[in-house]
């Protein structure tokens, strides 16, 4: 291999498997996969200071959501006032310690720690592009990136946020709500989260703790069926075919998974058919009881659209029954008809692929906004607790549905896209980067 060749930096696009040359890119450019459209790489302007600005930002703004009271419920002179945490705290006493913890750990555990380790990933690459000579990083970073790329498909402030605001909506009518320092708080807590993740790319980080190591053999336009090499999840290092199993990347030592599509295609099949098994309990059961002056009546899913509905609350029961009726399903049917598709024999054309493709993103993206009404039975059960006047718990639907949404995200995740690759398709480009949005 020539100089030139091994300074060429390649990756394997994640969605579609074709080897791509990554070019060297400018504050704000990206570099986009050829045949798919997926985005390799991307350089924010100031790639160093905005992270670490934005970061420290989201971690005040989480202290300030936490430690204030975050809202109020008051009815016929009595009140009821809650904190952030409050709401976890309040589903544990009433014997749901599984959705305690969900809430605590997508909303405060999950992200503090996720931007606690971009803030030191940061902090690390800038000291690193400011020596010369060889860089070297430890092990201790290599975990870290790691985990924050297990960590961000369950960031889940931006989906409390709407429930949030829904559960005010819903219960306005009943009595007067009260938003604390901490609620507004939580409002910039938020945009600033969605902002952080946004500009963080594992690809370019990677490339600051080390170079991508040269492959001997692979050439631009290769893809996962060449079986010339395996790319590692974690730093999109590309590696020799593992001549044992659980082979570890040369670059970051994490586990490498060889394509193996059938092994990927059983796992999410089991993860789908348990989640459409809970879909049955989760519309079946009561997400809530409502308590009215010492009547309990309990109510599904559907029930609680319908009811909203009938009280003129039009906008509310469109969002959810889009969240909690229709995005569901839509998602079940939707990675049903993926994986029947990827498990028929035979070869698809690039634009076939690139149509699944596109269906399998959509399914990915909405998949986490059905959490919305667990977080709305959240807040409800934190909130309205007036004894016999009024009171809200959470039904045995609550966990059930959870459960929905946490088995399609994992089924999803992993679901190897590959599979639909199954032909060559048109070689990369020399021109694979463009200007970010």
């Amino acid at each position: 291999m020539s100089e030139q060749q091994a300074s060429k930096v390649l990756v394997g696009c994640e969605e579609c498997g074709l080897v791509t040359e990554l070019p060297v890119l400018t504050d704000g450019q990206k570099a986009s996969c050829p045949r798919c459209g997926h985005t390799l790489a991307k350089h924010i302007s100031q790639p160093f200071q905005r992270p670490l600005s934005y970061g420290i930002a989201c971690l005040i703004m989480l202290v300030l959501s936490i430690s204030f009271p975050f809202m109020s419920f008051s009815v016929q002179g009595i009140s009821q006032e809650i904190t952030l945490l409050h709401a976890a705290k309040m589903l544990s006493n009433f014997k749901n310690s599984l959705l305690a913890a969900l809430l605590l750990l997508t909303v405060v555990i999950l992200p503090a720690v996720y931007i606690t380790i971009v803030l030191y990933l940061y902090w690390v690459a800038k000291k690193l592009s400011l020596t010369t000579g060889t860089k070297s990083v430890r092990m201790f970073e290599k975990r870290l990136c790691r985990g924050m790329t297990v960590i961000e498909p369950w960031l889940m402030v931006d989906v409390f946020l709407i429930g949030v605001l829904v559960s005010l909506i819903k219960i306005a009518s009943l009595a007067d709500i009260g938003l604390g320092m901490s609620f507004w708080a939580f409002c910039f807590y938020t945009l600033l989260v969605v902002k952080c993740v946004s500009m963080v790319d594992r690809t370019w980080l990677w490339l600051q703790f080390a170079p991508m190591l040269p492959l001997p053999g692979l050439k631009v336009g290769d893809s996962h069926q060449s079986a010339n090499h395996v790319g590692c999840h974690t730093c999109a290092q590309l590696n020799p075919m593992p001549a044992v199993s659980h082979a570890r990347c040369r670059r970051c030592h994490s586990t490498l998974h060889p394509y193996h599509p059938q092994q990927s295609l059983q796992r999410s099949w089991a993860l789908l058919i348990a989640a459409v098994v809970f879909f049955v309990p989760a519309n079946l059961y009561p997400m809530m009881f409502t308590v009215s002056l010492g009547n309990s009546e309990g109510s599904t899913i559907m029930e609680g659209v319908v009811l909203l509905w009938q009280l003129g609350s039009y906008p509310i029961a469109a969002v959810i029954f889009l969240a909690s009726i229709i995005i569901p399903l839509a998602k079940i049917f939707a990675l049903f008809w993926l994986y029947m598709k990827a498990q028929a024999v035979g070869s698809t054309d690039g634009r076939q692929a690139i149509q699944r493709l596109r269906l399998y993103r959509i399914t990915e993206l909405i998949g986490r906004w059905s959490m919305i009404d667990i977080f709305v039975v959240a807040i409800l059960v934190a909130l309205v607790q007036l004894q016999n006047l009024m009171a809200i718990f959470p039904g045995p639907a609550a966990l059930s549905f959870a459960s929905v949404v946490i088995l399609t995200m994992l089924s999803a995740m992993s679901f190897d896209p590959r599979i639909f690759w199954t032909e060559e398709g048109p070689t990369a480009s020399s021109s694979n980067h463009e200007q970010a949005s």
